[in-house]
């Protein structure tokens, strides 16, 4: 039986408890469409007006697609149905050194609530043709926002259900 991770009676296990793991930070994004136009969030990031999906981190005990449907509502104030996985893109911030797996999702715009404060950072939602995308002063916060659009409008993404959550017992 292979060792578990943790295993006392692992010793290359045991080794790896005092070390420190390096980890990702998982985000998620939408890609949502309607009549033509994208739904883009312009948001002010050291100084920079950059545009950006919906997009942001996935929270403890939370599912992707919930965080998905979170980031957007928080961002935007549009309440969205997710109906398939995109892709799955990796990414380090030449800034921060950071390195981020987003996972991107399409989804429908079903309804907004105008009223919704916008989370901090976040300028304004923007519903753009790609043609305005390409054309905006503006640039992308990262590289992935404008292949996620470029992905979602050549490939058909892969069903919701390619995805499984399994909870942990309990609160995380």
């Amino acid at each position: 039986m292979p060792a578990v991770l943790g295993d006392t009676t692992d010793g290359a296990s045991q080794a790896l408890r005092g070390q420190q793991v390096w980890r990702p930070r998982v985000t998620v994004a939408c890609v949502i469409e309607q009549s033509g136009k994208y739904l883009l969030v312009e948001e002010e990031i050291h100084n920079e007006r950059l545009l950006n999906q919906p997009a942001g981190h996935l929270e403890p005990g939370e599912s992707l697609i919930d965080a998905a449907v979170r980031e957007t509502l928080e961002e935007t104030g549009w309440h969205v149905r997710p109906t398939g996985l995109v892709g799955v893109y990796q990414w380090a911030s030449p800034h921060s050194r950071e390195q981020y797996v987003r996972f991107a999702f399409t989804a429908i715009a079903e309804s907004h609530d105008p009223d919704l404060p916008l989370d901090a950072g976040i300028l304004r939602a923007l519903w753009l043709e790609p043609s305005e995308i390409d054309g905006i002063a503006h640039k992308p916060r990262s590289p992935m926002v404008l292949r996620n659009i470029a992905d979602a409008r050549c490939r058909t993404p892969l069903p919701l259900d390619t995805l499984h959550c399994y909870p942990l017992a309990g609160s995380i």
